[in-house]
């Protein structure tokens, strides 16, 4: 399970919430990777104020 974080400068990044893990949306970065692959595989993803995204799919799939 994901969470989506607000940044206070703007933006956002992710938070594996299981260990509580920064994962920078980054191409690069392959925990970023494996998080879009498992969202699109049904894993779960929170917004910033920790309610389930429905969209999440969508979501990923206009992310870089």
């Amino acid at each position: 399970m994901y969470k989506l974080r607000n940044l206070p400068l703007g933006g956002q990044d992710i938070i594996r919430i299981i260990d509580n893990a920064y994962i920078p949306m980054n191409e690069a970065n392959t925990d970023y990777a494996n998080f879009k692959k498992e969202v699109l595989a049904g894993a779960e993803l929170q917004d910033a104020d920790e309610n389930v995204m429905t969209d999440a799919k969508a979501y990923v799939a206009t992310l870089p």
